[in-house]
């Protein structure tokens, strides 16, 4: 009797993961940054940024909700253009980047909110672990550089309380309110490069057949 593979396979295509379909991105640190904003002296913002995030996604074709995102800041590249206070920020009262030189969030959930998505996912800061939501504008569909690279892009923005992450360095003013607000903004641009399939491997170099013995003549 005669047994049908078919079914078989189709079952097994039918249970496997959606990450079949996902193309792996990963973050191009040289066109990439992240940038805060928080309240000064109560009458004004303080911007500031970080140089170097690095990370990668798997954003899934079939369903962007499969999709998962990890990035990863260099706490120490903050620069808010003035260096003393870059100084202060590194030091123990704030990021403390001697015993927490980096940040890092990684998804848990990705939703469609209209054209954009909700990625909800797991922020450490400081040695503080907290679930944040990040409104993304994008992913962009994929294009292609000059040198041809496959790329894509989003804006994901959020707000956080620092004090939730322990940073609760702060003065209070004679007028009233603090020198530093608690709320923080966070913007993050990320371009992503496609990663590239890993080439095949070259076959073996054939064996030379063996030199056949010459017959004796004499």
């Amino acid at each position: 009797m005669k047994l049908s593979l078919k079914p078989a396979v189709a079952a097994l295509v039918l249970a496997a993961p959606s990450f079949a379909f996902a193309a792996e991105f990963e973050i191009d640190s040289a066109h990439s940054g992240a940038q805060f904003s928080v309240k000064h002296m109560m009458v004004s913002n303080v911007r500031g940024a970080f140089s170097k995030v690095t990370g990668k996604a798997n954003i899934d074709e079939k369903d962007i909700t499969k999709s998962i995102v990890e990035a990863t800041v260099d706490v120490s590249t903050v620069n808010t253009n003035e260096p003393k206070r870059d100084e202060h920020l590194r030091s123990p009262d704030f990021f403390d980047v001697a015993k927490y030189p980096t940040m890092t969030f990684k998804s848990t959930k990705v939703e469609q909110a209209g054209q954009n998505l909700k990625v909800t996912g797991d922020l450490t800061l400081h040695g503080v672990t907290k679930p944040v939501v990040l409104d993304v504008e994008g992913f962009t569909t994929e294009s292609k550089d000059p040198w041809g690279n496959t790329k894509r892009g989003g804006v994901a923005t959020t707000k956080i309380n620092r004090k939730d992450f322990g940073l609760g360095w702060n003065k209070v003013l004679e007028t009233g309110g603090v020198a530093v607000g608690e709320e923080v903004a966070i913007t993050l641009d990320l371009e992503l490069n496609k990663k590239q399939a890993p080439a095949p491997a070259a076959g073996a170099p054939a064996k030379p057949a063996p030199a056949k013995a010459a017959k004796d003549t004499k």
